[in-house]
């Protein structure tokens, strides 16, 4: 335990020799929010403990790292007594964790701290300058994509991304000022930062969970741009509506605008989207005019990077230097990840969750592929944001030839027995739309797609596991035949 004459938030100022004595116990270490955050703490030299409810790849990378990895819940997680110290200085928490989770009564009554995300990533990244990416849709790939841009030119800096990158993974320390995170506005976990930049993808409401309302969600955002450092800068997506209110009521000359749009300060112009690539000219204020190529698709990838080259501007790095970085960047985990093709059929895993999300997800699927014949897989995400965005899902379909909805993924939720995923279907207005129901039985569907047909599975919960289950029936299917 921490002496009595030190606060936990000053572990990360003691010096690398001091800090193989002082151990994180993270109660939720596999996720997304906590697992990048293991990394990074082993990688300053802290020892790291942590459980999770199930193992999974995250788990995996940390115990090869060096982290203690402990499945399932118990006090005694707490306690090494084949390590220094016995117990762990810290305890940190993911937004799942209920205060009566076993690790953490038995964390309080030996008076441990118990610290959120929110309350965590300050004091983590204190000293450093923040490039923190926000939205609803979009931040993990644009904070791949700045990452990768800034290690790529030899800048080394620390990062947080919700995904693994390749050539990156999910995190790093990094040893220069930069650190680049990820600023995920569940549960407010983004108002524990303080930015010297921030750039904004999109603002549309989101985890009606968390907030109640549309302006309830559009607070948070407020007040998360009130925390940027004096002479801080903001970088926001010109095409979305919301933002340009957002900067019309906040913004001043530290606001700086990218987009498709004509009247956007940095505008993508002759965009060019095919299989496997995407191609655009970036045009700025000041006249240059820069080429730029992609390996991912889509258009809202197309503003994804002018964001990601913009935030390079605005840190001194010009676009002529990280444009054909960007070249290199080959996409996120989950984020239109081409699984394989087995007989002719492609399959691609998507974290698509949000109506919007799939909606564009599948737009660019269709832009890209326009001969497939596309099977789209969409596994609706809690029964709060069914229920709360049930209207939105006409027409998000549209781009694909067949629909398979599968059962509703719970996460953190109870099951709601009024929220069925027939009323998607319905709500979707979709003329070949199906409700198989379970994964089984929604493979047992996908099995009999044929050559030419791209499979893409929309889910931010256990349906990604459909991916490899297809890939692997279909060439025992292609091996029957030969």
């Amino acid at each position: 335990m921490i002496p009595s004459a030190m606060n936990w938030q000053e572990l990360f100022s003691l010096p690398p020799n001091q800090r193989s004595e002082r151990r994180f116990h993270l109660i939720g270490i596999g996720g997304t929010g906590l697992g990048p955050i293991a990394k990074v703490l082993l990688e300053m030299g802290f020892q790291v403990s942590g459980s999770d409810q199930t193992p999974s790849p995250r788990t995996e990378i940390l115990a090869g790292l060096g982290a203690i990895i402990h499945i399932g819940h118990k006090p005694e997680h707490l306690r090494h007594a084949d390590t220094a110290p016995m117990m762990p200085d810290v305890v940190l928490i993911s937004s799942a964790v209920a205060s009566e989770n076993p690790e953490v009564q038995a964390a309080r009554a030996a008076e441990i701290p118990v610290v959120k995300r929110n309350d965590f990533l300050g004091p983590l990244t204190q000293g450093r300058r923040v490039i923190a990416v926000a939205g609803t849709h979009g931040k993990t790939t644009t904070t791949g994509m700045i990452a990768h841009i800034l290690s790529q030119s030899g800048r080394s800096p620390g990062y947080i991304i919700g995904s693994s990158i390749p050539g990156l993974g999910m995190s790093a320390a990094g040893d220069s000022p930069y650190f680049v995170i990820e600023a995920d506005e569940y549960d407010y976990a983004f108002l524990g930062l303080s930015p010297d930049l921030i750039v904004l993808t999109s603002l549309e409401w989101d985890h009606p969970d968390c907030f109640l309302t549309a302006e309830d969600y559009i607070d948070a955002f407020r007040q998360f741009v009130e925390r940027l450092r004096p002479k801080g800068r903001v970088i926001f997506c010109q095409d979305d509506a919301e933002l340009r209110s957002l900067a019309a009521e906040m913004g001043d000359a530290s606001w700086l605008g990218y987009g498709s749009r004509a009247n956007a300060a940095w505008q993508a112009k002759h965009i060019d989207i095919r299989a496997g690539t995407t191609t655009y000219t970036l045009e700025a204020p000041n006249g240059i005019v820069q080429q730029v190529r992609l390996q991912v698709i889509g258009l809202h990838n197309v503003l994804n990077s002018a964001g990601a080259l913009l935030a390079g501007h605005a840190l001194g790095v010009s676009v002529q230097e990280t444009a054909p970085l960007l070249a290199g960047y080959r996409g996120a985990e989950r984020r239109f990840e081409i699984k394989g093709e087995a007989v002719g059929v492609m399959v691609v895993d998507d974290y698509a969750h949000h109506p919007t999300e799939v909606r564009t997800t599948l737009a660019a699927a269709r832009a890209a592929y326009p001969n497939r014949e596309i099977w789209a897989v969409y596994q609706p995400h809690t029964y709060s944001r069914t229920r709360t965005f049930l209207d939105q899902f006409e027409g998000v379909f549209s781009p694909a030839d067949r629909v398979f909805i599968t059962d509703i993924y719970a996460a953190r939720e109870a099951v709601d027995p009024a929220i069925l995923p027939e009323m998607v279907a319905a709500a979707s207005r979709h003329e070949h739309v199906e409700t198989p129901g379970s994964l089984p039985a929604v493979l047992d569907s996908l099995s009999q797609a044929e050559s030419g047909t791209l499979v893409v599975i929309l889910s931010a919960g256990t349906a990604t596991q459909l991916g490899d289950a297809l890939l692997e029936r279909l060439t025992r299917r292609e091996l029957s035949a030969a």
